[in-house]
């Protein structure tokens, strides 16, 4: 196996770009985009909290030169029809971050929360969890890290969904996911938990920094203010010389010079 088709299971349970992108094999090109477009939103690596950002970036590389192939006419059909593709894999991520740029518009919270509110629920959701399950043989460390927007809290959720497949006999019942050893639940919950912790600082120091800004941005403007304030009254009007004796203003004495 490819590099790259490692790469593609091992970030998304699956070797198989169609079912990475989540459309049918006679998908068209705009439906293509559009699946591109939805799922690297998700992992760009500027969305993510930062002890995800490496995976992020492998998960946003690879979803990249999927994209490259399926859009291209020739390189999709050779995919299609014998299951190759040019397999060099570019490393550099800045040139998948300028393509994406430069194909897409800038990415909004609420594109993103939008999508959430759409996929968990949803048959994609099942499917992405199925499959985790199936290939991971019921690891929950490997779900959470496979299924959108999973996370510890989503663990309760996840196994009442899992308990109903396997009730209806569609997947295999795995000791280590109904019975898995407290310590090692713990000690992913304790990882989460600080980095959940780590985030929340990351946030409050960054609004701490713009509010300290803000308010330096303010007192230097109150201080300027003051101090052209200072200098119209010194220099609006013309200053009075008094003489050394009997207060009365010197008089300036014109010069006259005689040629």
């Amino acid at each position: 196996m490819s590099d790259f088709l490692k790469k593609c299971e091992e970030y998304f349970s699956t070797k198989c770009f169609y079912e990475i992108l989540r459309i049918e094999k006679d998908a068209n090109q705009q439906d293509i985009k559009k699946a591109y477009h939805r799922l690297s939103l998700l992992v760009h690596p500027d969305r993510v909290e930062p002890s995800n950002k490496e995976i992020a970036t492998e998960k946003f590389k690879v979803l990249g030169k999927i994209y490259s192939i399926l859009q291209d006419d020739d390189r999709r059909k050779c995919y299609d029809d014998n299951g190759e593709f040019d397999d060099e894999f570019d490393s550099d991520s800045s040139n998948w971050m300028d393509y994406w740029r430069a194909m897409f518009k800038p990415i909004k919270t609420e594109d993103i929360d939008a999508y959430k509110k759409e996929y968990i629920g949803s048959e994609n959701e099942l499917r992405d969890i199925k499959k985790s399950y199936v290939n991971s043989e019921g690891n929950m460390d490997f779900i959470l890290e496979s299924v959108m927007f999973a996370d510890c809290s989503s663990e309760p959720r996840i196994i009442e969904i899992v308990r109903k497949l396997v009730d209806d006999g569609e997947v295999e019942e795995y000791k280590q996911f109904f019975n898995e050893p407290k310590r090692k639940r713990d000690r992913r919950h304790k990882k989460w938990e600080d980095e959940k912790k780590e985030f929340e600082k990351l946030n409050i120091s960054i609004e701490q920094v713009e509010e300290e800004l803000k308010r330096n941005s303010e007192r230097r403007a109150r201080e300027f203010s003051s101090l052209i304030s200072d200098l119209e009254k010194k220099y609006s009007k013309p200053a009075k010389r008094k003489a050394l004796r009997g207060g009365s203003p010197v008089k300036k004495k014109k010069n006259s010079k005689k040629i």
